[in-house]
């Protein structure tokens, strides 16, 4: 049954160890670092009870009468991509497209493991049952999936079993009767301070010698020995909401998990001691398919959004009409288009799940949008920066000071444009200067561009998937349909 926001705040009360600046953060929904990013995230499960939107957002289980995320099912058909994709659309957009890892994401991924449930059937561990209850916990509680499944960078040269020390990434340290004890760290925890459980995996191939690596489970994140150290948090530091209207809201944070001896109970493990099978989790099913479904979703409309800055922008100084700044903008409404068209080719491309069940979007294009996506995120911020030059730049420190008795009629005067009084455009700017320049903006920037991993994780996908041989073949007809005369041509 999906939840209301209250019931998911209420649920983050559990204990959980979250450390931020040497504090152990006891109730991450009244802390000024992360409170207001879980009531956006609260908001959102509100909108599965909207009457409006029930339909759109949920479906119903298959007990027939209580309803779940439609993320959770794996869909059969093209109309199915459809829904999941519009249901994507209306969380994306309560964000603006800021909020990345969302309840939606992780909730596909989980979808997209059950529909190739075989890749959990290990030589030594047959994870298929766990699967099948992992996916009913999660779809019939609603709950919140983080996951960190990339290893620390700490020595890129070496295997995990050969770094200088034998825990620096999770890994299995002893087997009991009931389950197992890890320990270990992994990155880069998206949003875990603000799950229920989270995901411990391994994105990466792992040597045949790194076995006691090779493990996959999740567990709640309140469970003993396990700690989240949270980076700089970006809603700590905002001044308002006024000032910094996006970092104040969306900060979904990102935190390096620790597992100091944590116990895991058999019946959560999914890959255990496999090193095949820890890959496959995430490249072998169609986990990979819908995570990038969410996310190329979640990017359309975060262009969405910096193509609106924009083109407000460009009224605020009064140079919309310009035929430069319309070429500008129209360059960044391009790259929209590119951008939501992939989604929508993805969609009406959709193959059949390899040796699983359902239906997937196109894998050739899910790689080559992750692949656009980190290139031209950079570009279009960019661009909208050239757009509001030196404006971005000179605003006042705080909101506040338009209500000053002295500095406020100052400000009036002197910041302001045709149609656009002070207050107004100062309230334009500060939501640009957080979306383009400031740390919130620089985290996101860096984000997009490794979103999924680095783009060479990206392009060997592309040339395996896109068939090359066919493209050789289109070439070669056309060599064929010539030849060297055999007597020289004759010149005049």
């Amino acid at each position: 049954m999906t939840r209301t926001g209250s019931q998911y705040l209420d649920s983050l009360r559990d204990g959980r160890q979250v450390w931020l600046d040497g504090e152990l953060v006891r109730d991450v929904t009244n802390h000024p670092a992360f409170q207001n990013t879980a009531r956006s995230i609260a908001e959102l499960y509100d909108l599965t009870h909207d009457p409006g939107l029930v339909d759109v957002l949920t479906v119903r289980g298959d007990d027939g009468s209580t309803r779940e995320h439609r993320a959770y099912r794996i869909p059969e058909n093209y109309e199915d991509l459809v829904a999941r994709r519009k249901a994507y659309k209306v969380w994306a957009e309560a964000s603006f497209g800021y909020l990345g890892r969302s309840p939606d994401y992780m909730a596909g991924g989980i979808a997209g493991f059950l529909a190739v449930p075989e890749v959990f059937a290990g030589e030594s561990f047959d994870g298929r049952q766990n699967l099948g209850a992992y996916h009913r916990r999660m779809a019939g509680g609603d709950l919140y999936q983080a996951f960190t499944i990339t290893n620390p960078q700490i020595d890129r040269t070496r295997s995990a079993s050969e770094q200088e020390e034998d825990d620096l990434y999770v890994r299995a340290v002893k087997e009991l009767d009931g389950g197992i004890v890890v320990r270990g760290a992994k990155m880069i925890g998206t949003a875990a301070v603000f799950g229920n459980e989270i995901i411990v995996g391994t994105i990466e191939p792992l040597p045949p010698q790194d076995v006691d690596y090779a493990l996959s489970f999740s567990v709640p994140i309140d469970t003993p020995g396990l700690k989240l150290v949270s980076r700089a948090s970006y809603e700590a530091s905002a001044r308002s909401v006024f000032d910094n209207p996006l970092s104040s809201r969306f900060d979904e944070n990102d935190a390096l998990l620790v597992c100091d001896d944590v116990f895991v109970p058999w019946d959560r493990v999914l890959v255990y001691r496999d090193t095949r099978a820890a890959l496959l989790q995430w490249w072998g099913t169609a986990a990979y398919a819908n995570f990038v479904h969410q996310a190329a979703t979640r990017f359309w409309t975060k262009l969405e959004f910096l193509s609106g800055l924009a083109i407000l922008i460009a009224k605020a100084n009064n140079t919309y009409e310009l035929p430069p700044v319309q070429n500008q903008i129209g360059k960044i409404l391009g790259w929209l288009t590119v951008a939501r068209s992939m989604v929508l080719a993805a969609e009406a491309a959709w193959e059949p799940v390899p040796g699983g069940s359902g239906v997937r979007i196109n894998n050739e294009i899910a790689s080559a949008h992750r692949a656009m996506a980190g290139e031209i995120y950079p570009k279009i911020v960019q661009e909208v920066k050239l757009l509001a030059g030196g404006g971005l730049i000179q605003l006042p420190a705080s909101g506040l000071d338009l209500r000053h008795p002295e500095m406020g009629g100052l400000i009036a005067k002197y910041v302001r444009s045709p149609g656009h009084p002070a207050e107004r455009r100062i309230k334009l700017l500060k939501l640009a200067w957080d979306a383009l320049g400031s740390e919130f903006a620089g985290r996101h920037e860096q984000y997009e561009r490794f979103y999924h991993g680095a783009l060479h994780v990206y392009f060997p996908m592309i040339l395996r998937d896109s068939r090359p041989e066919l493209l050789e073949q289109l070439v070669e007809r056309c060599m064929q349909g010539y030849d060297l005369p055999a007597e020289p041509a004759l010149t005049s």
